[in-house]
């Protein structure tokens, strides 16, 4: 009796062996913590489970605006600012060296709609653009949600660096009007989803509450003009 043993593709045997990539090894930032009185951050639940705190992190004050060093992936917040009913929150964002420590480029943006921050509870929803001309629209709530893909997408509107080391600037903002939530990048609407793919039931709570901004891991960053403008 023949027993059949279905055949491997090549391509099926090539991932068979393709090692799993390693994780990126998360650096601690020196003299970190949140050093701008009024405000307060948190790292990424997947961070925090490394043992990582937001001490591996700074976010500071820097010409008339805020200087953000990551370590573990963060988001950082005004105890004293939130938004609520249709509003603008933008800021513009500059990576003075791309990938200064990446080998692949790292996102940072806007963040709203946050709630129970700085608990295991925290919720709240970003627009974040990388330097090679690709943005991500994702939130946390009891766990990550994405809503342009796991990787993103690329859009014209987004700035690129013109190589690694070289400095790259975004304008990045989040506006709720109406039903929809909408990302904008240096002046063009990128994407926009309705509120029912953004509240809900493992999503955020609201699109009112908290507001500020969130750099992924090992990233450095300067913020100027957060600002919140009402519809």
């Amino acid at each position: 009796m023949h027993r059949f043993v279905p055949r491997l593709t090549l391509a099926a045997l090539a991932f068979a062996v393709l090692p799993v990539a390693a994780q990126d090894e998360v650096r601690t930032v020196s003299n970190g913590g949140v050093h701008v009185q009024g405000w307060r951050g948190q790292v990424d639940p997947s961070e925090a489970a490394r043992g990582h705190t937001i001490e591996n992190a700074r976010f500071a004050a820097e010409a008339g605006g805020f200087k953000v060093t990551t370590g573990p992936a963060s988001v950082f917040w005004n105890t004293a600012e939130r938004a609520s009913g249709n509003y603008v929150v933008k800021a513009t964002f500059t990576e003075p060296e791309y990938m200064n420590v990446n080998d692949h480029p790292h996102p940072y943006g806007i963040v709203i709609g946050g709630s129970d921050l700085g608990t295991e509870n925290a919720r709240y929803l970003y627009c974040a653009a990388y330097g090679n001309g690709t943005y991500i629209m994702r939130g946390f709530g009891p766990a990550p949600f994405q809503l342009n893909g796991r990787r993103g997408e690329a859009n014209a509107a987004i700035n690129k660096a013109a190589g690694k080391g070289q400095p790259v600037t975004q304008e990045i903002a989040v506006s709720v009007h109406g039903d929809q939530v909408s990302c904008s990048i240096n002046g063009t609407q990128v994407g926009s989803w309705p509120k029912s793919e953004v509240v809900g039931e493992g999503k955020l709570l609201s699109t009112d509450g908290f507001y500020g901004v969130r750099f992924a891991h090992n990233t450095d960053g300067i913020v100027k003009g957060l600002t919140l403008q009402k519809h």
